[in-house]
């Protein structure tokens, strides 16, 4: 079975077959309200969607809702680019027509007359703007940007692990999906790791938990030393030092990276040197790179 992609031509509110595909719902569209996806449903009954104007005006759609569309890569069908469809979008005029001005066919004030076409984004922030907007990338996933440096340095993937001796010594790292820390486990907390390959399951003894802590309930990526455990269904890595490796997430899509500025730009941002240093970076676990993880205790 095929996954394939929301789009506005093809896409209802919920996840629906397609042949023996599977087609992703409007509803995997981080803030897409249920009552608009309802509207493009009604509207494209008439016939596919040629541009977002269309879509707009067909559906009634606010340009707010267009450019979350366009912003979550639902134009595949036009043949538009995510940097595309961002485009056509922003260009679009908010404010209704005048009821003088109601029938006629030129273009709205602030419309381009040539259409600009646009170079598409590089895949690394492909990939990083579906996890912002839709949770999820058909496309790839972060950690296959980070893992010919990952490999300079000995990690090695999730589909890997069986390969290596019982209790031998690895080093894994992975987008943290889920904390756990049930309280019939006595203080051992369980971390599930995902990397291009599959998912790491993670064991770590109250003590590693009490010596790491902010690195384990605060990291988005991890990088682990460990060793391997495994019987014939689960496999386990046994935690002995973990790393916040978030960072290496940001460099995945420019408008992550910091922004520069000269010393007469400070002006801009007056009031950063009074602020406390936590503060002004964030909460790693706040990035919005990828999706929150899902945290039991």
């Amino acid at each position: 079975m095929a996954v394939l992609p929301v789009d506005v031509n093809a896409s209802g509110w919920d996840n629906t077959l397609e042949g023996e595909d599977l087609r992703l719902g409007l509803r995997q569209v981080d803030g897409f309200p249920e009552a608009a996806a309802a509207r493009i449903v009604a509207a494209r009954e008439a016939g596919p969607f040629r541009d977002v104007r269309e879509l707009k005006e067909r559906a009634g759609l606010s340009p707010a809702l267009i450019e979350r569309l366009a912003s979550a890569d639902c134009f595949n069908s036009l043949s538009l680019t995510r940097r595309q469809a961002l485009w056509d979008a922003r260009s679009l005029v908010a404010a209704p027509d005048l009821p003088l001005f109601a029938a006629m066919t030129a273009r709205d004030e602030g419309a381009e007359r040539n259409a600009t076409r646009l170079p598409a984004m590089p895949l690394s922030e492909e990939v990083v703007a579906d996890y912002q907007t839709q949770r999820l990338s058909l496309k790839a996933h972060p950690l296959a940007f980070l893992r010919a440096s990952l490999a300079d340095r000995g990690f090695i993937r999730a589909s890997e692990l069986r390969t290596r001796k019982y209790r031998s010594a690895v080093q894994v790292a992975g987008v943290v999906l889920i904390r756990q820390r049930p309280g019939s486990a006595k203080g051992v907390c369980f971390i599930t790791l995902e990397d291009e390959t599959g998912v790491v399951n993670l064991v770590i003894w109250p003590d590693l938990m009490a010596k790491q802590r902010k690195v384990i309930m605060g990291a988005r990526l991890m990088e682990v030393r460990g060793r391997v455990e495994y019987d014939d269904e689960v496999i386990h890595v046994i935690a002995t030092h973990l790393t916040d490796a978030t960072p290496a997430l940001h460099a995945l899509s420019d408008d992550l990276l910091p922004e520069t500025l000269d010393r007469a730009d400070e002006v801009r941002r007056p009031l950063q040197g009074r602020q406390p240093a936590y503060h002004r970076a964030g909460h790693p676990r706040d990035a919005r790179v990828i999706p929150k993880s899902r945290d039991f205790h």
